[in-house]
């Protein structure tokens, strides 16, 4: 048996897009013809010969790159990178436009909510007929069945119509439907994002289990995360073509983030046309500056010397107006907020209306490795918001990449906040 399971060679897949059409009745184009016959057929058999290049769009171009058998592959790449549209030709959806693909082994592809379900069919039948579809005899379904049901959690619900099920219930069907009938190779888009926390976190450990059984994996994702405990090597896409390639994860992983926090060059943030205004306060800038005083790359290690800073203009005091900014990691947990005062009335700042320049220093050796995107808040304390965080703020972003040292001992450190406390060595008691 070969120890490849999947082989692509030069696969690119060409769409048509956005073509302007005129449709006309039969008659306009009969006698569109008989007015005009020559023109006619020399811009019908023109437009088949040159087509549009303005209407073409290459998904994929020139893609190649070998996964072998029981390897666990991260496919990343920002939207519109050409991932899906990957996983599709893979998994035989969609036809290539030029190029070839080995694949050695049954695929079981979970590309999108309710992919391969029909939806009169109750979910037991849509069990069965998933199976069969991957090749599997009845008896090899029924023995998987309990399992399957036990997974997806949906066992009051089974012999219901899926076209009932709300799209969590759909999610978890497919997954244990696509994971639990044992597919030699399985495919996973990004489908896991419409889950629970808790659901999530369960077919990544079946992914794992997966995994540790010798089969193949191909996940997409765009939770780094993720992707680093559960994958053995990357694939990253860029406009439909293969970037990197390679089983150095971290530093694949790296790279990309880094490459992203540079192009977007957002640690500046200045207010479009006033956007965001209140009776009370209008930033007009938000930003971070390094040691120097200079504007900050928006890539930093975690021991950098950072300063946050706030300009605008308060237009009307009131003693309750108070500034702060939220720092929320790319989970979207909010790892801490902090405010001018958050302490008892008297000691409220009491901004007086102009020109307002706050600034304050970034706490040093705390965040781990990761993104991290920077929200403004400002409030009437205790009584209404003017920017809330997570839902409407003017916002910038910070990506921490290493920090204190170089050493192994960094690399790899758990939790979102890494502080560095101080210790003092005391005598030993008895």
């Amino acid at each position: 048996m070969s120890d490849t399971a999947i082989q692509v060679q030069g696969l690119s897949k060409l769409y048509q897009i956005g073509a302007s059409r005129t449709y006309k009745t039969v008659r306009e184009s009969m006698m569109s013809m008989l007015s005009s016959p020559f023109r006619s057929v020399g811009r019908v058999l023109g437009s088949a010969n040159t087509p549009d290049p303005s209407t073409q769009l290459w998904a994929l171009k020139d893609v190649s790159f070998d996964v072998a058998r029981g390897e666990v592959v991260g496919i990343i790449g920002r939207n519109g990178a050409g991932k899906s549209t990957l996983l599709k030709v893979l998994s035989r959806i969609t036809e290539p436009t030029t190029g070839l693909i080995k694949i050695n082994g049954r695929v079981g592809s979970l590309l999108e909510v309710g992919t391969g379900f029909h939806p009169e069919l109750t979910g037991r039948e849509n069990i069965y007929l998933n199976g069969a579809i991957l090749g599997m005899k009845r008896w090899e379904i029924t023995r998987k069945f309990d399992e399957i049901v036990a997974f997806s959690e949906i066992e009051k619900f089974i012999d219901t119509p899926v076209k009932r099920y709300s799209s969590g219930m759909y999610t978890r069907l497919a997954f244990a439907v696509a994971a639990n009938l044992e597919p030699e190779i399985l495919v996973v888009d990004e489908v896991l994002a419409v889950g629970d926390a808790q659901f999530q976190k369960k077919c990544l450990g079946k992914m794992k289990d997966v995994a540790r059984g010798g089969r193949t994996v191909l996940f997409v994702s765009h939770n780094m995360r993720a992707v680093e405990q559960l994958c053995t090597s990357i694939v990253q896409l860029d406009r439909g073509q293969v970037k990197q390639c390679s089983a150095n994860v971290h530093e694949i992983i790296t790279r990309y983030l880094v490459g992203g926090a540079e192009s977007e060059q957002n640690a500046s943030w200045t207010n479009p046309g006033g956007e965001y205004k209140s009776e009370f306060f209008t930033p007009s800038r938000f930003y971070i500056t390094d040691a120097t005083g200079a504007v900050a790359a928006p890539v930093q290690r975690n021991n950098a010397e950072l300063w946050l800073n706030v300009e605008g203009n308060v237009a009307t005091f009131d003693r309750g107006l108070n500034i702060g900014y939220a720092v929320i990691n790319e989970d979207g947990q909010h790892v801490y907020w902090s405010y001018m005062c958050d302490t008892q009335e008297s000691d409220w700042p009491q901004l007086q209306a102009g020109r307002v320049s706050l600034r304050t220093r970034l706490p040093s050796r705390l965040l781990n490795e990761g993104n991290y995107r920077i929200e403004l808040i400002a409030t009437l304390y205790h009584r209404m918001w003017l920017m809330e965080p997570g839902v409407k703020a003017p916002n910038i972003s910070l990506q921490i990449q290493g920090g204190l040292t170089d050493s192994p001992q960094w690399e790899g450190r758990h939790g979102v906040l890494t502080p560095i406390f101080k210790w003092e060595l005391g005598r030993s008691v008895g």
